[in-house]
């Protein structure tokens, strides 16, 4: 099925794109790059997220805490938490920050 007209992408390349084993896609735009084109007019980019997503078995930020960190990903925090060996408390929200002395 094509899922970029602008570029006659496949949904198959999509799927290849992301699931390589070296240099895999991680973003829509890394999958246009990997498959040797950009982005045009943008309307396929909800669906190659979604076939991306569906790839990867939930989403390409249970990959790694960098790809979770890299595409904005709900679980920024966790990765921290991951990457450092402990957690992270969030500051509170509305608290004024004040300079160290």
């Amino acid at each position: 099925m094509i899922v970029c007209s602008c570029n006659c992408l496949t949904e198959a390349q999509v799927r290849e794109s992301c699931t390589r084993t070296e240099g895999a896609a991680r973003s829509t735009f890394e999958v246009y790059k990997c498959l040797g084109c950009s982005p045009k007019c943008g309307t396929c980019a909800r669906t190659i997220r979604k076939i991306m997503d569906e790839a990867l078995g939930g989403g390409a930020c249970n990959t790694c805490p960098a790809a979770a960190m890299a595409c904005g990903g709900a679980r920024i925090g966790q990765a921290l938490d991951a990457a450092i060996g402990r957690s992270i408390e969030p500051f509170p929200a509305g608290a004024a920050l004040t300079p160290a002395e």
